[in-house]
């Protein structure tokens, strides 16, 4: 059996990193993409080589960039034969809260390009090899109810790639599920900072009241779900959007600030 190979776009940090150890530990190569975290990537590479067993690369890619995309795809394909598992972690995020009449092209050009844009670049150079091959995962992340396109305050630009994201996502599942290949999405709840990278156990030790499971969300929380679908016996699980809240409504937070 062909040992099968994940990209994870954006891979060297947070969740990304957090679910490239998850895939690993599955018996997947990896291939992580980073735009300005180079230590982080090879550091992350050398890491799986050395606890898992399986090969690994890390590339230097923006996945908002088309030729970035086409080089990582051929880098990926010489490097390891073929690709599997697709998983667009990659999304740029503006923390400052705005309308949308205060965001700048730039600004919006930029979380439109990262966060949907850059599937599509990617999407398009990895899926023909998927079909080849017969067989196909396909992960997008998005956010809580993106699938409902709600209006999120000061988010827009976001919201409105995300949303995009969604249905695109969902298009996918349709028209590439005749080649075996399978595509969903998975939307983190409130994840914050170090508990991107954090395990199950350590946030079991903790306490969270505004989270209705009583315990903050961590990254392998959302590994667990890609993995799950990474699976060869998911494939009747396509299209489908699943959120990882733990319960928390997070867009009714963002009103009560």
């Amino acid at each position: 059996m062909k040992i099968k190979v994940a990209v994870i776009t954006g891979g060297a940090t947070g969740i990304g990193r957090k679910t490239a150890c998850v895939l690993a530990e599955t018996g997947m190569n990896i291939a992580v993409t980073y735009k300005e975290s180079k230590v982080q990537a090879e550091q992350l590479a050398a890491e799986l080589i050395e606890s898992y067993g399986v090969q690994a690369i890390a590339i230097r890619g923006d996945a908002a960039d088309e030729k970035d995309c086409h080089s990582v795809v051929n880098t990926v394909i010489q490097s390891f034969g073929r690709i599997d598992v697709f998983i667009h972690n990659a999304g740029p995020y503006i923390h400052e809260r705005k309308p949308m009449l205060e965001y700048s092209s730039e600004e919006w050009n930029y979380l439109m390009n990262g966060n949907l844009t850059g599937f599509f670049y990617m999407a398009k150079e990895i899926v023909p090899h998927m079909r080849n091959n017969g067989w196909g995962r396909i992960i997008t992340l998005g956010f809580d109810r993106s699938e409902t396109a709600p209006g999120w305050i000061y988010r827009s630009a976001f919201a409105a790639a995300k949303t995009g994201l969604t249905s695109l996502t969902k298009t996918l599942a349709l028209e590439e599920a005749s080649y075996g290949i399978t595509a969903n999405m998975v939307c983190p709840g409130d994840i914050i900072g170090e508990w991107k990278e954090s395990s199950i156990s350590e946030a079991q030790l903790e306490k969270d009241a505004d989270v209705p499971v009583g315990r903050p969300g961590t990254g392998e929380d959302v590994a667990r779900v890609i993995a799950f679908l990474c699976d060869s016996k998911s494939d009747f699980i396509t299209g489908s959007v699943i959120p990882i809240t733990g319960g928390k409504d997070v867009l009714r937070k963002v009103f009560l600030q």
